[in-house]
């Protein structure tokens, strides 16, 4: 294993957190769900004391996406020397850990399996509780350990519950009311895509690597959003569930019309336009849901946006607009919280061993496991 600095990375942005508020509760989380095996140590007053990711982008580039038997074989060589330096990182030892937590799915099952064996070899060894991390709950709860209001200043005591979820993580994309720990009420979810392998996808057909995300919202930054014509699936329909496939079909159909090799022109209009469509499509669900009896009900004050999507600038930026226009809040995890990572699978961790969900009998990863059957 590679375990130069650029590979294996010291994620230290998101350090600092909340007053101390009498003994506190270290955790230890590992997260190995697809692509980055990670590990972290957070403390219950929302400080994290280290945070170690290993990248396994480098390995995947060439191949356009993730190939899960290569990232199961990166998850096994990266396990140990990412818990070993996160430990040294933090300057603690498996005797000052109080609690450890792992992903237990969604996600590729190789890689869980891994992350989760080590996990529970751990606890056995030292005697430590563990929690059973659902994925999607460590996205959904990451605003609860940091986030960034819309103005950009950092909410150190995190999102107060509950709060309205836009969660867009992997092949997930959903439209939740989050009411409390292991408390998700499903409003809306995609009925094909993700708004993130929509991303992926059209970035592919133009060229532009893996992963798509990021570089789609830079060319876009300097294209004009008017010059294609993208649907907008269900904009026309009451509801709340999403459909980006079409989107997709769209361009492929356009861009079968236009010859390769493509101008940088072409490729930022085509990307700022195909990116408007996705905008607009999650501004119009995400604005049925605020009107859905279930949601005014609960009246939420925030408007959170988790998951990879949630670094796309164009997507924050449309929904800290649609927040101020329904009278709430807009917060969102910090970029190195955004993706994949440790450091949400411990806070997530913390808040469900201070719930007493922990783990007393054997545990079945499993690659599929919906919120809602918390």
């Amino acid at each position: 294993m590679n375990t130069e600095e650029n590979i294996i990375k010291m994620d230290m942005g998101a350090l600092g957190g909340g007053n101390a508020s009498g003994e506190q509760i270290l955790c230890l989380g590992i997260e190995s769900s697809c692509d980055e095996t990670s590990a972290a140590i957070v403390d219950s007053d929302r400080n994290i004391l280290a945070h170690i990711i290993y990248s396994q982008i480098p390995e995947h580039q060439k191949y356009g996406g993730v190939v899960p038997e290569l990232a199961a074989r990166a998850h096994i060589l990266a396990i140990d020397e990412v818990v070993r330096r996160t430990l040294a990182t933090a300057g603690k030892t498996m005797n000052d850990i109080d609690v450890v937590a792992a992903t237990a799915g969604p996600g590729l099952i190789g890689g869980v399996l891994i992350g989760w064996m080590a996990a529970t070899g751990i606890a056995q060894a030292t005697g430590k509780p563990l929690v059973a991390v659902n994925h999607l709950e460590g996205h959904a709860l990451a605003p609860r350990l940091h986030a960034a209001s819309a103005a950009g200043a950092s909410l150190k005591n995190g999102v107060e519950f509950p709060y309205l979820l836009m969660l867009a993580s992997g092949g997930h994309c959903q439209i939740l009311l989050v009411r409390g720990v292991g408390r998700y009420e499903l409003i809306g979810q995609t009925l094909d895509d993700s708004a993130g392998e929509a991303f992926d996808k059209v970035a592919k057909m133009l060229g532009l690597g893996y992963p798509g995300g990021p570089v789609v919202d830079a060319r876009a930054a300097n294209g004009n959003a008017a010059r294609f014509k993208f649907p907008r699936p269900l904009c026309d329909k009451p509801g709340c569930d999403f459909s980006f496939s079409g989107i997709k079909t769209a361009a492929r159909t356009m861009l079968d019309r236009e010859p390769a090799p493509y101008s940088d022109g072409f490729i930022n209009d085509f990307c700022a336009s195909f990116q408007a469509s996705v905008v607009d499509c999650i501004t119009n669900r995400l604005a049925n849901a605020m009107d859905d009896a279930r949601v005014r009900a609960a009246m939420p004050k925030t408007l959170v946006v988790a998951g990879g999507v949630a670094k796309n600038s164009a997507i924050r930026a449309a929904l800290e607009r649609l927040a101020a226009e329904h009278g709430m809040l807009f917060a969102a995890p910090p970029m190195n919280l955004c993706t994949d990572n440790g450091a949400m699978i411990a806070w997530a961790g913390l808040e469900n061993y201070r719930a007493g969900r922990v783990v007393d009998a054997p545990v079945a990863p499993r690659p599929r496991w919906p919120l809602t059957e918390l």
